[in-house]
């Protein structure tokens, strides 16, 4: 690196401090994307070290799903909720895939999910992940798998109708307006796996369901676990 490189990289962290995904802070010297205070103040839902958890219970009551997690809570007016908001709404992608490879160790370190043979990410349509420039899950995804120690199979499923989105809609119609709404394109990559399916929040669970329905009606021999970043403590009966 050449000093004037130097010397603009110095001038920049001293004018333009990285700062905390989670509060909005400047970061001190060896913070990585969310600063010390946050990480250790995060709401986590520690599900990752048991299997018969909340999550699980009410995912395996409407599809038989092997495994399922989440790592925070997601809780009104929490800037982990904000941060959350902001890589999937508001362009802000890059603690997206920081946070997976924190989420991706505590699952390696809870020893569930083992047997996992690869990460699979919920698919965005085309259109939207065009307008969006990208898919946030595949983001975590990438950062669980790399934990993992798997590999992330893109391609395999996709979705084929660009529903409203989830959270515009009454919880009643939500299940039906993702109906239909994924397809398994590549049977053969999937066949005899246990996949983990990984998307960003999970609030009723219609979409992350509906997707693992789909991969278990194409491939009867695929086994499918799901990991969201956040759950709804609502959706699960607790305050928040």
């Amino acid at each position: 690196m050449s000093i004037l490189s130097e010397l603009w990289r110095d001038l920049s962290a001293l004018l333009f401090p990285p700062r905390c995904a989670v509060c909005g802070e400047p970061l001190a010297a060896g913070e990585r994307t969310v600063c010390t205070l946050c990480r250790a103040t995060a709401p986590l839902t520690g599900y990752w070290r048991e299997a018969d958890n909340p999550l699980f219970r009410k995912c395996r009551g409407l599809v038989p799903v092997c495994r399922a997690s989440a790592y925070l809570f997601f809780v009104r007016g929490s800037g982990w909720r904000r941060m959350i908001h902001g890589f999937k709404y508001r362009g802000a992608w890059r603690p997206a895939r920081t946070v997976g490879e924190w989420y991706g160790a505590s699952l390696r370190e809870g020893g569930l999910h083992d047997d996992v043979d690869a990460v699979v990410p919920l698919p965005l349509h085309p259109l939207k992940r065009c307008l969006r420039g990208y898919n946030q899950a595949e983001y975590i995804a990438e950062g669980i798998a790399a934990q993992l120690g798997v590999g992330l199979l893109r391609g395999c499923v996709v979705r084929r109708r660009n529903t409203p989105s989830q959270a515009l809609r009454p919880r009643r119609e939500r299940a039906g307006n993702v109906a239909g709404a994924f397809a398994v394109v590549r049977p053969e990559r999937l066949a005899g796996r246990h996949v983990l399916l990984v998307d960003d929040v999970v609030t009723t669970g219609s979409t992350l369901l509906s997707c693992a329905e789909t991969i278990l009606a194409a491939v009867p021999d695929c086994r499918v676990s799901i990991a969201a970043l956040a759950v709804s403590r609502r959706e699960l009966g607790e305050e928040g």
